[in-house]
């Protein structure tokens, strides 16, 4: 009896050092989402953790907020925030190990702190900073640091990694369409032969499409709170009752470079978070209907894919072929995180009462909603550079299908009607007669025209006109998707 895969004994690859990634974000495509861990990452998340506590203490310092505390120097300061610029490789192990002990994220940050200001005394000539134990984490809950360092990595992420690359494309079809802007196509709407356009005008629409949902994400109010337990500043008053502690709260989440949410439970409520996820799936369903679309231009040959620039092997079998990898890697990865992007809005806005812990696992698959993102963002940019447009394909086909003059023959009959011409009638009718499931000849299409007996300077405009004139405005139309 044959053995099973199974059942066959292999290398245990669990144990393997370093360790074999499970995912593809982390193992084959780890080069093109890489710098999303310094954000996404758990030692990101953690990093962020770090300069939350460390500014809620100088925060509260520096605006002698705890009677009787202590002042800072500004190397004390300085010592402080360089925790957070020299967050390396052992601040990581160290971290993983206190959290080993404490089974606590947060908390195990709040360790990791109070054993950096015991160390601060070899570091400094003179310090209070080992006094102030008591100061770090001080009238925090866990989700008022959470909140606040998913805020900040989210941000900083979509601001420096995702935005960039999702302007590039849209850079990259803008600036194909505008070199594009005369070339004519032929349409196909439902797939078949229509009024034809350029396909300069084809990518502004992307390019237009895109860029507005590129405005939105730019205009996304990241929001954070630190109110305590329920969101109450309940303890905050007992313990400090002189304080202003709702200008406190909201001084130090603008202090962040965030937005104050004054009315929270225990957690900020991850709406903002919603409309992000949202906002960005958007722009992945239209970047997926732009991948869609070139994959189409290149089964029609209307984009002839560039050897030189794929640089892959098509097929294992067939060395005729160039496969259009791109363009399908980026709708696989675009529906993946359309699907994590979809389910982060849906959950993330329910908590039950007061809070539940749904959140601290559902957030943890951010950085891989935006990895799939940023990979078919990748991938779509390096597939429209592999492409080169081929305008003497276009130009056949347009010369095959003179009847989709049709259209521009009816409503010209119809206007010189208006205007008192005779025999202008049912111009529908006779169009569909002449064109509906068969070919046209420009010769056919001419002698038709003729017969029509139209005033003089409109026949002379209908035939000059050609599938490959018959394009409007779409040259200018271009200009708004700048």
């Amino acid at each position: 009896m044959a053995q099973t895969f199974a059942e066959t004994e292999m290398v245990d690859m669990a144990q393997i050092e370093p360790s074999i990634a499970l995912g593809a974000l982390d193992g084959r495509y780890r080069g093109v989402i890489a710098p999303l861990t310094n954000y996404f990452s758990e030692a990101g998340l953690n990093r962020a953790r770090v300069f939350v506590e460390v500014e809620w203490l100088i925060y509260l310092l520096d605006n002698n907020v705890l009677p009787g505390a202590p002042s800072l120097s500004d190397a004390e300061r300085k010592y402080l925030r360089d925790l957070v610029k020299d967050f390396d490789a052992d601040a990581i192990a160290e971290l993983a190990e206190t959290e080993a002990v404490t089974r606590h994220d947060v908390k195990a940050v709040e360790y990791y702190l109070k054993n950096r200001l015991d160390a601060a005394v070899n570091k400094l000539d003179e310090t209070v900073l080992p006094q102030l134990h008591e100061v770090v984490h001080i009238f925090c809950t866990s989700e008022d640091i959470n909140n606040l360092s998913y805020a900040l990595v989210i941000q900083a992420g979509i601001e420096n990694i995702w935005l960039p690359s999702a302007r590039e494309l849209r850079a990259d079809l803008l600036k194909r369409a505008e070199e594009n802007a005369d070339v004519p196509m032929l349409s196909r709407t439902h797939g078949q032969p229509a009024t034809p356009s350029t396909i300069g005008k084809e990518l502004a629409v992307f390019a237009f499409r895109l860029g507005r949902q590129i405005d939105r994400i730019e205009k996304t109010t990241y929001l954070g709170k630190i109110n305590g337990a329920t969101g109450t500043l309940g303890a905050h008053v007992v313990a400090v009752p002189d304080a202003d502690w709702l200008a406190i709260s909201k001084g130090f989440v603008e202090h962040l470079g965030l937005t104050w949410n004054p009315v929270t439970t225990q957690i900020e409520s991850h709406d903002w978070q919603a409309e992000l996820y949202s906002d960005i799936a958007r722009f992945n369903r239209i970047a997926h209907n732009f991948a869609t679309d070139a994959w189409t231009y290149i089964s029609l040959d209307y984009f002839h894919q560039n050897l030189a620039a794929q640089g892959s092997t098509g097929s294992s079998t067939m060395p005729h072929k160039v496969n259009p990898i791109r363009f399908e890697n980026a709708e696989a990865n675009l529906e993946i995180s359309c699907a994590l992007l979809d389910t982060l809005a849906e959950t993330l806005v329910t908590s039950r009462l007061q809070r539940d812990l749904t959140d601290s696992t559902t957030q943890r698959n951010i950085g891989t909603a935006v990895g799939h993102s940023l990979l078919a963002l990748d991938n779509l940019k390096r597939g429209l550079a592999g492409i080169d447009i081929n305008a003497e394909k276009m130009a056949a086909d347009l010369d095959q299908n003179w009847e989709v003059l049709g259209e521009a023959v009816q409503q010209a009959m119809r206007a010189a009607s208006i205007a008192g011409a005779t025999g202008m009638e049912d111009p529908y009718e006779r169009l569909k007669d002449l064109t509906r499931g068969h070919r046209v000849t420009g010769d056919e299409m001419r002698a038709f025209i003729k017969d029509l007996n139209m005033p003089a300077d409109v026949e002379a405009r209908l035939l000059s006109l050609t599938p490959a004139t018959y394009v409007g405005l779409a040259a200018k139309i271009i200009d708004f998707a700048k």
